[in-house]
């Protein structure tokens, strides 16, 4: 199947535990369907596979959740390794209706297959929250590796402090094994007193760095990462300490042994409007993550995904406001006490993706895209560069309610006018996400206006915009 978010036919895609293996990367997946009336209750995992993050196989369910009476009625985040030719799944059983009942809701639970797709579970292995250190009901979220050497292996786990303020007990546990099978539960991996609860666990190192990602909803809702040089720390935050936006969460990582990803969800919001709430699960987003010269993490395109858009179409711009100078893909205008915008015509239904090379002076305030927008730009969503507070937002215009941007919609970015700016826009859907010199990502949502055209735009300065419209072939 040819996707450019992925989104399985018959509901949503949340949490993602990704594997690779010959060639393909196997992404295990919690699927909702909210549909419980139809399907009932509870979170299955289904396995998806994709080379190239373009075209997806499903191979259906692999994992089915228990009965009400169940611990694991929902199957919620994991992990998954493989020792020797035998494939574990570490996963998280939770029962909403146990604490009523006065059992804990939430166990680490694991099993095994020979094929990944058809799998044991191992019952008689579950374990708990000791609740001498950790409160009952937030135990979840197991990432298992092997930790060479301490020569066993760690679980990391997200989990909750008794002891602390209410809203800053979370943090990440661990745990030991030698043979996968009894855990030894220890002193927490970190616990920084900063959050709820650090969700969705994850670490891998490069170079002379360990990274822990996590992502949490007390904060920001966000999935963050830690540095550190050391598995015993400290944890560092780097200057930019999240992957994305509030629009990708609970990302998990993995490489195919050169490069390395993130896989999250894009969510949905209530009632399929922009001001709805955002509700759990949605869109696959991949993100490829590179590490620079400092150690910080930053993301781009994967590679498979940008090839993707093949057909390039031209481009006619006509100016709207302001005195623009067009040449073939590019535009340039002096505004310097004004507004000033061009428009590029109709965006095509399928999936777009629109590529710029932006100079700006010292004194602009603002520039960047309108996307699905009428002729005269009086409505769409502004795609917008802000020099002087180095950064880049998503805003809604006309704008509903006393907001300068939607809110969580923004990623910090250094923008100066000596050094040209390239943006990256795909569009596919309600899904929007923009990377930004090929190190920042910047996910979005977008509802309430679904088809129109696009345009660019430089509020009170001088820009110059070197573009090209790029669109899939049809297979």
């Amino acid at each position: 199947m040819n996707n450019l978010f992925y989104k399985p036919e018959d509901g949503w895609l949340a949490d993602v535990i990704p594997f690779y293996e010959d060639g393909e990367f196997r992404l295990l997946y919690l699927k909702d369907w909210r549909n419980r009336e139809e399907y009932g209750e509870g979170t299955p995992w289904f396995l998806l596979g994709t080379k190239d993050f373009v075209h997806y196989k499903e191979y259906g369910e692999v994992l089915p959740r228990g009965g009400e009476s169940e611990q694991d009625l929902y199957i919620y985040t994991g992990c998954i390794l493989k020792a020797g030719d035998l494939y574990h799944i570490f996963y998280t059983g939770n029962n909403f209706h146990y604490p009523a009942q006065g059992k804990k809701q939430q166990a680490v639970m694991h099993a095994v297959s020979h094929d990944m797709l058809h799998w044991e579970k191992k019952p008689e292995d579950a374990f708990f929250a000791p609740e001498d250190r950790y409160e009952a009901h937030d135990w979840r979220d197991p990432f298992v590796f092997w930790n060479e050497e301490a020569g066993e292996y760690w679980m990391l786990l997200a989990a909750r402090l008794k002891e602390g303020p209410a809203n800053r007990r979370g943090c990440v546990a661990l745990c030991a094994s030698k043979d996968l099978t009894a855990w030894e539960v220890r002193d927490p991996f970190w616990a920084p007193y900063l959050y709820t609860t650090h969700e969705c666990p994850d670490l891998f190192r490069m170079g002379d760095w360990w990274y822990l990602i996590y992502s949490t909803f007390s904060d920001r809702t966000v999935t963050h990462y830690r540095m550190s040089q050391s598995l015993e720390g400290p944890w560092l935050a780097p200057d930019n300490d999240a992957l994305d936006t509030r629009a990708f969460y609970a990302a998990k990582t993995w490489s195919d042994g050169e490069r390395r990803y993130a896989f999250g969800w894009n969510p949905t919001r209530e009632g399929e409007h922009d001001g709805g709430t955002w509700q759990w699960g949605g869109n696959l987003v991949v993100h490829e993550i590179r590490q620079q010269p400092d150690g910080a993490l930053t993301v781009k395109a994967p590679d498979t995904v940008d090839g993707m858009f093949s057909l390039e179409k031209d481009i006619f711009l006509r100016k709207v406001l302001g005195q623009w100078a067009f040449a073939e893909g590019s535009a340039t205008v002096d505004a310097p006490d004004h507004f000033a915008c061009a428009y590029g015509g109709l965006l095509p239904v399928g999936a777009i993706k629109l590529e710029a090379r932006i100079e700006f002076d010292s004194n602009t305030r603002s520039c960047g895209f309108v996307l699905r927008t009428d002729e005269a730009l009086e409505q769409g969503y502004m795609i917008r560069l802000e020099p002087g507070r180095s950064r880049i937002v998503v805003d809604q215009w006309p704008r509903k309610g006393d907001v300068p941007y939607a809110v969580g919609m923004e990623r910090p970015v250094q923008l100066a006018p000596d050094k040209p700016c390239t943006l990256q826009i795909y569009l596919e859907g309600e899904v929007c996400v923009v990377y930004v010199n090929g190190e920042v990502a910047m996910s979005t949502r977008l509802y309430d206006f679904k088809i129109g055209g696009w345009g660019i735009f430089v509020s009170e300065g001088s820009a110059k915009f070197d573009i090209r419209q790029l669109e899939p072939v049809v297979e």
